[in-house]
């Protein structure tokens, strides 16, 4: 199968799980950074005890990275800025003003030249020149470049989880339980595409806001800060979220005519019988679409219809991993997961419908993909991108089919008629895989921790061959 010429392939990185591992590398000023360094975190389980200052070294190496990227053919990176290493310290004493509609929603917030202005003269200098720097030397090499301005990280004095953890919102920061957060992200964010517009090609605002939210206040065994229960907490977070992308989208639109778009994890959501349809739907509502529906439509269960949310967002960046399964829930209005399917198997395990699972407990389910390309642009109309694709594989024994069946069903989505412009992968090199730590290995390039050498694995070939050749092998026996 050809790729068409302009498709956009290329890798995927995050702040957090990659900047860090070399000397003068370390970011202690962000809530992750104190979330993993938690003794009673790690004495629980809630996180792994990896930690981020002995990771993969981007900070220090992205022109390493960038020579392999460039090597393997790739020519598109989504690039993360950490905003604790921008402001390290906080910005609230620089006032903007904030318009609220008669429900106390915030409806817009003016970041204007003397407010940006004023950020310059706080912003951590050093950080804001070496983002410069890494955006340089991928756009040297020719390549597009997607910055992704806030990758689940917040800074400290923006949200402390253990302080919460401890104390209760009222006493500590409280992330995006508060609405300051609102008001602060749209100042950091278009302060960050006035410093550097000039190299971006693409910005996405969030990265996975629908997983800070579930797994921050709902799913809190999969050890996100700051793990607290809570419906109307989860719920809360989720409008402020919505809120923080739209204001930011309109002041960055200020600024630049470059599309801005934001990412968000779907899953290809099934139900376990054809009967019960009703409640596959349910879960996209909830999961999937909530935050679209609010930034597309104007109207999600998140927000209710209002109308200055509508129509803001450019283009949607879509992470995929596998499916849901569901099934009808005792809890009215609600779903259950099926266990020993898509997101919910056991590691290195088969799945109940015979499929390999990867070290995440993930279902290889590639032809979810291009079903879930084909919903979203049939949904919203807005151009996409694969931002986040790929698989826990240590033994890199599944990742060969793997690119080969999910490039596939992209560029077959594309041939329908989808308006998919790329495909990138998760990741280039091996990461920190957030409370999991370092066992899960998910890069086409292996890290080794000790000494930050690269070894390209197998896979990582294939995908040389893929990018190269502009050509699918469709003679391999895929799943």
């Amino acid at each position: 199968m050809l790729i068409p010429k302009g498709f956009l392939l290329g890798f995927s990185e995050s702040g957090f799980q990659f900047e860090m591992g070399l000397p003068g590398s370390e970011d202690p000023n962000s809530d992750w950074w104190v979330w993993v360094h938690d003794h009673e975190n790690m004495l629980s389980g809630v996180v792994s005890g990896d930690l981020p200052e002995n990771g993969p070294g981007y900070w220090n190496l992205y022109k390493v990275d960038h020579d392999l990227a460039f090597k393997l053919g790739m020519n598109c990176a989504r690039i993360g800025v950490e905003w604790s290493r921008v402001f390290p310290k906080p910005t609230r004493d620089i006032r903007v003003d904030v318009d609220r509609d008669e429900d106390g929603n915030i409806v817009w917030i003016d970041v204007n030249d003397v407010v940006l202005e004023k950020l310059d003269s706080v912003a951590n200098a050093d950080s804001v020149n070496h983002y410069k720097s890494i955006l340089e030397d991928w756009k040297s090499r020719g390549g597009t470049i997607v910055l992704n301005l806030n990758h689940f990280t917040l800074p400290l004095w923006i949200h402390d989880p253990i302080a919460l953890r401890s104390n209760g919102s009222s006493k500590a920061p409280s992330g995006w339980l508060s609405e300051e957060t609102v008001v602060e992200f749209a100042k950091y964010a278009t302060y960050i595409a006035w410093k550097l517009d000039g190299l971006v090609d693409l910005y996405s605002t969030l990265n996975e806001p629908n997983v800070v939210y579930t797994a921050g206040y709902i799913m809190v065994k999969t050890g996100f800060p700051p793990g607290l229960l809570s419906i109307k907490a989860a719920t809360r977070a989720a409008k402020h979220l919505v809120e923080a992308h739209v204001r930011a989208y309109e002041n960055i639109k200020r600024i630049t005519r470059k599309p801005v778009g934001i990412i968000v994890s779907l899953a290809a959501i099934e139900s376990i019988r054809q009967e019960y349809e009703d409640v596959a739907g349910l879960a996209k509502t909830l999961y999937n679409y909530s935050i679209l529906d609010s930034i597309t439509l104007g109207s999600s269960m998140i927000t209710g219809s209002r109308e200055d949310l509508r129509d803001k967002v450019d283009w949607i960046g879509v992470n995929y991993y596998s499916r849901l399964l569901v099934k009808p829930s005792k809890t009215p209005g609600f779903f259950d997961i099926v266990k020993g399917a898509g997101l919910y198997c056991n590691s290195k395990d088969v799945s109940i419908t015979g499929r390999p699972c990867s070290d995440m407990g993930w279902e290889v389910y590639p032809e979810g993909l291009s079903k879930v390309l084909e919903e979203v642009w049939s949904k919203y109309r807005k151009p996409l991108i694969v931002t986040e694709n790929g698989i826990a594989d240590s033994r890199d024994v599944y990742r060969p089919k793997f690119l080969i069946s999910h490039i596939s069903h992209t560029v077959q989505a594309l041939k329908e008629g989808v308006d998919v412009k790329g495909y990138l992968h998760w990741a280039l090199t091996d990461n920190l895989e957030w409370a999991q730590g370092y066992s899960m290995r998910f890069g086409l390039v292996k890290v080794d921790y000790e000494t930050k050498r690269r070894l390209l694995r197998p896979s990582a070939l294939l995908f040389k061959e893929i990018a190269e050749s502009r050509d699918i092998p469709d003679d391999m026996d895929l799943y």
